[in-house]
């Protein structure tokens, strides 16, 4: 069950004369429930004027219910506006979705994930950015659909970054992009997309140059296609009024059919057409991928050229410059320490972080003075003053006002550790969320207990899903 947007949302009111949709939604071996949640609730929750079309790319999939089971349901209980496209060989996320773009003709094409639910007034606040400036591409807040439960939860408005490793991250909105006439509704400018969900005008999709057509299967982009939209004189926004919930898998489902990496393939193409000078950066990180073949990218680079597009360092400058470094042979970028001289940042809160389910503390595994420690549960003293946090206006969780709970970026996988406080952000980012949550912006996960009912009480990283070892409080 989808939530309704919040109050300021509530109010908004949009013009009569939106352009029409086209919804493309390509799959390959999902789950034909997953599906048909997806399809039902864009039928559902999409004035019927406004819904031009809804495209089903079918991947070349396995599972024998999505081939006539699905024909028969859509021609029985979803007839006139569902069209089901069939790929007679793999093509890929990439690729299906511009077999899917070049059948719609709508004037927008929504891009949209197979295992979604749409909420309430989802469409209407992207179609209105998009009419009012078509050369902009718009994005909904993405919400959580427990892959475990799939109830449905709100998540935090943030914005799409990402790190020198070409990995896709989620950074808390800067105060200079909050407010405005608009308040909390506002448009905020997103530097990357997560790439799942997104919605542009399809002439301006096809004038963009589409996707790479030389990128294989999934991963990187949704990168590519970001920096091309702000360097190429586009814009790209998340729209808070507009909100898809999206199943968060704990893993892909499937592979690429020969078993490639995919990622890197795409990501070096993406270094090579984009990033000039600064893919110094990336091959610092991966100098093993210096001399591996990428294919063929004049296509690309004559697009770029024929689009003129600005710099990288423009958009480093002008889009992102939380991510900004010197010269073009620089290492790759570590946090930047910040000297605060001697203001501190302002206290908010400060307290024991408290684990509801097990009435457990989290606290250093070693010494909470020692740098790269884990953290841990162990029963909650009330006279340690090493179990005490501090929570900031930086949104930095401090132990024992030391050292700072801090994620790797590149590697998500990692438990959270104790690190210096770098100031700067990013990986050490946690907000509270209304159900208890601790939300680590830039992995855009949840701090959650993995063992329970074991005496170590470990700690990792996890999809938000509302659930009991993912409750914390901070108490004073």
């Amino acid at each position: 069950m989808c939530r309704t947007p919040g109050m300021p949302c509530k109010k908004k009111s949009y013009p009569v004369d939106l352009p029409v949709a086209s919804v493309v939604i390509c799959f390959y071996n999902e789950a034909f429930s997953a599906l048909l949640r997806t399809v039902h609730s864009v039928v559902d929750r999409t004035p019927a004027h406004l819904l031009h079309e809804v495209i089903l790319v079918d991947d070349n999939s396995d599972f024998d219910d999505l081939k006539g089971e699905l024909d028969d349901y859509v021609q029985k209980y979803l007839p006139g506006k569902i069209k089901v496209i069939r790929n007679t060989k793999r093509e890929g996320l990439i690729r299906g979705r511009m077999i899917g773009a070049a059948q719609a003709t709508g004037e927008v094409l929504v891009f949209l994930d197979s295992h979604c639910e749409v909420n309430v007034m989802w469409l209407q606040p992207l179609l209105a950015v998009i009419h009012g400036d078509p050369h902009t591409v718009v994005c909904p807040v993405i919400d959580i659909i427990s892959a475990d439960t799939l109830a449905y939860s709100s998540s935090p408005v943030v914005r799409g970054g990402f790190n020198w490793g070409l990995h896709f991250k989620w950074d808390l909105v800067p105060l200079a992009e909050l407010g405005g006439a608009d308040g909390a509704t506002a448009p905020i400018r997103s530097p990357t997309m997560a790439g799942g969900l997104f919605a542009m005008n399809r002439q301006y999709f096809n004038e963009l140059g589409q996707y790479d057509s030389g990128m294989d299967i999934w991963g990187g982009e949704n990168l590519e296609i970001s920096f091309r939209i702000w360097m190429c004189g586009g814009k790209l926004f998340i729209i808070p009024c507009s909100r898809v919930g999206h199943i968060f898998r704990k893993r892909r489902p499937y592979g690429s059919p020969e078993g490639q990496d995919t990622m890197t393939h795409n990501s070096l193409r993406l270094a090579h057409v984009w990033l000039d000078e600064y893919k110094e950066q990336y091959f610092s990180l991966r100098p093993d991928l210096k001399t591996k073949s990428y294919g063929n990218i004049s296509e690309r680079v004559e697009l770029r050229k024929r689009l003129g597009c600005q710099s990288f360092r423009w958009y480093l400058d002008h889009v992102y410059p939380e991510m900004q470094i010197p010269g073009p042979n620089a290492r790759p970028q570590q946090p930047i320490f910040i000297n605060r001289g001697p203001k501190r940042p302002r206290v908010l809160q400060r307290g024991r972080l408290y684990h509801f389910q097990t009435n457990k503390c989290l606290v250093a595994q070693g010494r909470p003075s020692q740098k790269g420690s884990l953290v841990v549960l162990k029963a909650c003293d009330y006279r340690d003053p090493t179990q005490i946090w501090i929570y900031n206006e930086e949104h930095e969780l401090v132990l024992n006002n030391l050292l700072c709970l801090d994620m790797s970026e590149t590697r998500s996988s990692d438990p959270p550790r104790l690190m210096k406080c770098h100031g700067s952000g990013g990986s050490q980012q946690w907000t509270f969320g209304k159900n208890n949550w601790l939300y680590q912006v830039s992995v855009g996960q949840c701090l959650s207990v993995v063992d329970t009912l074991g005496p170590k009480g470990s700690v990792a990283m996890a999809i938000c899903d509302g659930s009991s070892s993912q409750q914390w409080h901070l108490e004073g």
